[in-house]
């Protein structure tokens, strides 16, 4: 009678130290997906503001997220929000561009590049978050850039990201979501083929008041001296364009043209 108790305390303690097991090994896969911004007081702002993919492969890092469009070998848009004390000049290292582990699919290769003509440009810049290292270390991932024509990158590129510093500096924090319009007749580079788009877009959005507004533009891959707010264009533009729905749970968003 002792034995078969015994035995069932045995059998009891064995269930309850699988299931603890079981829970932790749950709370750790929930944790790999969960980013310390989505866990801090600003988790709605960034939940909330997050585009529709179209292509169900959501990629999420501490300080960005993406949806990885593996047709074209790059993101179709990268999504962060940029607030006033991020805005910092550290002298980080550059890294080497490296691909992104969490794309299931596979990110492009960074030989993709190579001898291509082409800049590496950063979708999410990296000056952008230089307030942390491993932030700045995790723009370096192949799904973070596109190809960009290089006067245009370090041109009216780098104004808009400039500007955008600005707005977060004035206005405490902005949303930004980028990329660029991915076509299927568009030029190709390197083994896997990473398509080079013609138009690359930006939409900023912040809170003022009670009311949201945003402030979309769409700029041709190349070199330009125009200024910026001459590719001012609607946010429904750029959806009818690419057919994503930058704001699907923002409800009478207004478009602007400045801030």
């Amino acid at each position: 009678m002792k034995k078969t108790f015994f035995l069932f305390l045995s059998t009891l303690f064995l269930i309850s130290c699988k299931d603890q097991i079981q829970e932790k090994q749950m709370l750790l896969v929930q944790n790999t997906f969960v980013s310390p911004l989505q866990n801090s007081t600003q988790a709605n702002y960034s939940v909330a503001y997050l585009p529709i993919s179209t292509t169900k492969q959501i990629v999420k890092h501490d300080y960005y997220t993406l949806s990885y469009n593996e047709k074209f070998e790059q993101a179709e848009w990268v999504a962060y929000e940029l607030k006033k004390e991020y805005l910092k000049n550290n002298d980080f290292k550059r890294p080497y561009f490296i691909e992104d582990p969490k794309v299931t699919t596979g990110s492009a290769d960074w030989r993709n590049y190579k001898k291509s003509g082409y800049d590496k440009g950063h979708l999410c810049p990296a000056g952008d978050m230089e307030f942390d290292k491993k932030a700045y270390d995790d723009t370096f991932y192949t799904s973070n850039i596109s190809p960009q024509n290089h006067e245009f990158n370090s041109g009216i590129w780098n104004r808009l990201e400039n500007k955008v510093r600005y707005w977060a500096e004035k206005y405490n924090n902005v949303y930004v979501v980028t990329g660029g319009i991915l076509k299927d007749s568009d030029k190709k580079i390197g083994t896997e083929e990473v398509s080079v788009p013609k138009y690359f877009y930006k939409i900023v959005l912040t809170k003022l008041g009670k009311e949201h507004k945003a402030i979309a533009f769409l700029i041709p891959n190349e070199k330009s001296q125009k200024g910026i707010y001459e590719f001012v264009v609607p946010v429904e533009t750029l959806e009818k364009m690419t057919g994503i729905d930058f704001f699907p749970n923002l409800k009478n968003l207004k478009s602007s043209k400045g801030f």
